[in-house]
């Protein structure tokens, strides 16, 4: 322990234990000089907030591991680094994330009004959009793009969710690295890579052939999404149940526990949060899907409550046409409006489900002491 005087002040000690380390504000410091610095640069350069935001992380990284390096040693300085590339990593992920929920919330909730939620556009035409002074005043709405956006994306995860977990079920369980197993493997993994365009021609040719072509309705564009959802469901499910430890499949067989009940209440609840959020990430995967619906679905302005009958508009389809084939062509503003509000419909009920498969997830995991 050392002590240390200065005219004028107290005296301070110095530990061997403290002394060689950076202070608390030197990283906030270099932050704001980055900030600072990363302007002025791009002033010069010709300024916009990527190529400041650009110039600062360059400084920033630069700047900041010297900094450490000198005061803590290089090993310091190294990990300091990769520590500041993590946090920019993050950052960057993040930033399109915030920009695209952001561009949605200003665009959208103009537009989110009794008629964008509970009246179609059956009737509308560009007449009433050239009457439309004020985002308020926008007659017809995407409630028939809801009904068939909910509709289709309920009978797409009925069909695909439980073959998609008995097939999981299956290579996990009982497969034992045989060759159907591998096979279904091969397949899977193929099928994951397929266009989305491909699942909507195979739906619409395999209806076609059955009950004549140009059969178009809600149920065709669920088989479509069914093909998209499977893979993702399989893959999903059967990395959660590979986690599972075989201490608690050996604990249930040793107590006399048949092996498809130990499946069924012991490895499929100790997975199912994992399991909820592969569902959900499968049902994401096709809610937002354009191209395979309108070769199976088709478009319509009406509400139609029958999956198995007529044609059906779902948000996805809705937003392309309002944006290709503004209702008014020589005023596409209300068009523009409907569009982006139903894009916030959509991110609304994606997360909604989200919120759904957690709520289900903690309702059926196994139980503990603190629960």
């Amino acid at each position: 322990m050392t002590t240390s005087t200065q005219p004028g002040t107290s005296p301070v000690r110095q530990s061997k234990l403290t002394r060689g380390q950076r202070p608390k504000w030197l990283v906030p410091v270099i932050g704001v000089a980055a900030i600072v610095a990363g302007a002025a640069l791009a002033a010069l350069v010709g300024f916009s907030i990527a190529l400041w935001a650009l110039f600062a992380a360059v400084i920033f990284l630069v700047v900041g591991p010297l900094a450490v390096g000198l005061i803590e040693g290089s090993r310091s300085g190294t990990d300091s680094l990769m520590t500041f590339l993590v946090y920019a990593a993050f950052i960057l992920a993040v930033i399109p994330l915030i920009s695209v929920i952001w561009t949605v919330l200003v665009n959208g909730i103009p537009g989110l009004t009794s008629n964008m939620l509970f009246t179609s556009m059956n009737g509308v035409t560009g007449f009433h959009d050239n009457q439309a002074d004020a985002p308020g005043s926008v007659i017809g709405g995407a409630y028939h793009a809801i009904v068939g956006t909910v509709s289709i994306t309920f009978w797409a995860t009925l069909m695909s969710v439980p073959v998609g977990l008995l097939t999981a079920i299956y290579l996990v369980e009982y497969s034992r690295g045989g060759w159907l197993g591998k096979a279904i493997t091969f397949f899977v993994d193929v099928m994951t890579g397929i266009p989305s365009i491909v699942a909507g021609l195979f739906a619409a040719a395999l209806f076609g052939m059955i009950f004549g072509p140009s059969t178009r309705t809600g149920f065709v564009a669920a088989v479509a999404l069914t093909v998209l959802m499977i893979p993702t469901v399989v893959k999903n499910t059967e990395e959660m149940l590979r986690i599972v430890p075989n201490e608690l499949r050996e604990a249930s067989y040793a107590l006399g526990v048949r092996k498809w009940r130990t499946i069924l209440k012991v490895v499929i609840p100790t997975a199912i949060s994992g399991i909820a959020s592969g569902v959900t990430l499968a049902i994401a995967r096709v809610i937002g899907e354009t191209a395979p619906l309108l070769v199976t679905a088709g478009f319509a302005t009406a509400i139609n409550w029958n999956s198995f009958s007529g044609w059906m508009t779902t948000l996805p389809t809705f937003i392309y046409y309002q944006i290709m084939t503004p209702t008014s062509p020589t005023n596409p503003d209300p068009s523009l409006q409907r569009a982006w509000a139903a894009a916030l419909i959509l991110i609304v009920i994606v997360m909604l489900l989200n919120l759904v498969a957690r709520l289900i997830a903690r309702a059926f995991a196994p139980k503990t002491a603190g629960r």
